[in-house]
């Protein structure tokens, strides 16, 4: 396989123009066809969709053209579609797979490429190292490629619209007419100039309440912010939207809106540990639901406790939702969610849906008639206030063996004045303290990015544990 095209947490992503070209782009679309030829997952036809990044589209064509060159029929949607709602049209048609073009939350810079199987979640690792071992001995030149006129004329390619059957679904699984009957009722959407753009203004406008809607224009520079990622820092505009229009919440999806994030009422940005916590209070309390809750291993303790107040199991995995996914179907799991603000729900795809969970926090108000700020509240006097904090750290890629050595070998005794009760090391480095205050150092899949992550009850502890983890990496 070539060193250029390497699979991340959750598909192959590149810098557009220096390893994600058409030609790679290609190469990847003949390894998933000859996957599919070998591996006997049926004869069905896959769908390809695409993001609002530059190019998105041009790269989506080219792959429908090699899929209709070695003979898989396909269905190209009709513009720009969410993650979830390929995701949702691959298990609806019963299809043998999707492919999204999409770098997800990461920088301007950057195209991707995502692969879902006939279960329409994140690949497995396992379905993975099957295309990257058709992948390795491919060459441009065993790319076999039909072009689009050709093979849209033949039926092989069809221009398909997956975003009503979408919304539709959401509508079913929230009182949409309920939400939009609510009087006084505001919030404001900031689509992060991505592939969300449009959805919950089709679903939420006509009613009593009032939408804003920001960022919905396609503009692949991501103005304002540095990526489309809905973390505080790329979130300032919402923040001030909802603060200047005294909305009583805020919505942010990534580009290809799978992810979420959240704003209160006081345009106070509500972080993602927060948001898993206060979207299985929603499932638990609100909607009366029972059954075992998934977590990734940066994910928060708030979760641990409520499983323990509401009598329900609580697993761990390693990040990326291609160990949730699996993980929610093997144990019958209501929700499932990952530091990075993904979340996924029973009865709907075993994947991530940002536009849903944005729903869902806007129902927990309405039902609990109270604003967010008021519903983190309750939440606390539940479990207790934890503080979090996530710290990004660029790193020469050259570095990365040894800072790894590095940071397996030498765990502390202590951190901030406690004793390390365990030393985690399946997916990256994770320190738990006596106390529960955790911290997590560990690699980016998609870029050389180093993450260091904390939570903890003691707010004056945060950035000591920050700094700490810095200085154990070395970075």
């Amino acid at each position: 396989m070539s060193h250029q095209i390497k699979f991340g947490t959750d598909g192959w992503r590149a810098v557009i123009a220096q390893d994600y070209t058409f030609e790679n782009v290609r190469l990847v679309s003949q390894a998933v066809a000859d996957y599919l030829r070998a591996g006997g997952v049926g004869e069905g036809p896959i769908i390809v969709g695409y993001d609002t990044r530059f190019a998105s589209e041009d790269f989506a064509a080219a792959c429908a053209e090699v899929l209709a060159g070695n003979g898989v029929r396909t269905f190209l949607t009709q513009g720009a579609t969410p993650t979830p709602a390929v995701s949702l049209a691959v298990i609806e048609r019963r299809q043998q797979g999707g492919i999204v073009i999409t770098a997800s939350h990461n920088p301007g810079r950057y195209n991707g490429f995502k692969y879902k199987p006939d279960y329409g979640g994140s690949a497995s690792p396992e379905v993975i190292a099957k295309i990257e071992a058709a992948l390795a001995n491919l060459s441009p030149e065993d790319v076999r490629s039909m072009p689009l006129a050709d093979a849209t004329r033949e039926g092989l390619v069809t221009v398909e619209d997956v975003n009503a059957a979408y919304r539709a679904q959401l509508a079913r699984l929230v009182d949409i007419e309920y939400l939009k009957s609510r009087p006084g009722m505001s919030v404001v959407y900031d689509a992060m100039f991505g592939a969300g753009a449009g959805c919950l203004t089709e679903l939420l406008s006509g009613g009593e309440l009032e939408l804003l809607a920001i960022n919905q224009e396609r503009n692949p520079l991501f103005p304002g912010i540095h990526a489309p990622e809905p973390i505080g820092l790329n979130l300032e505009k919402l923040q001030r939207a909802v603060a200047e229009s005294n909305a009583g919440l805020g919505i942010a999806t990534d580009g290809d809106a799978d992810r979420v994030g959240i704003v209160d009422e006081n345009g106070v940005f509500v972080n993602q540990l927060q948001v898993y916590a206060l979207l299985a209070l929603y499932l638990l309390e609100v909607k009366g639901q029972r059954g075992p809750l998934v977590k990734t291993l940066s994910q928060s303790y708030m979760v641990d406790k409520l499983g323990e107040l509401y009598d329900v199991p609580v697993h761990e995995t390693s990040v990326g939702f291609k160990f949730v996914g699996p993980k929610m179907t093997e144990v019958d799991a209501i929700m499932g969610g990952e530091e990075s603000g993904g979340f996924g729900f029973k009865g709907h795809i075993p994947e991530r849906d940002g536009t849903l969970a944005g729903l869902y926090i806007l129902d927990l108000t309405a039902r609990m008639e109270r604003p967010l700020s008021k519903v983190i509240e309750y939440l606390e006097e539940k479990v207790g206030r934890y503080y979090y904090r996530r710290m990004d750290l660029i790193f020469e890629e050259s570095r990365r063996d040894e800072i790894k050595q590095r940071l397996l070998e030498n765990p502390p005794d202590s951190l901030v004045g406690k004793k390390l009760a365990s030393f985690q090391t399946e997916d990256g480095f994770k320190y738990v303290l006596e106390d529960g205050t955790w911290l997590l150092i560990r690699f980016s899949g998609t870029e050389p990015v180093l993450r260091v992550y904390t939570e903890t009850e003691a707010e004056e502890n945060v950035q000591p544990m920050l700094d700490k983890g810095r200085e154990l990496a070395q970075v």
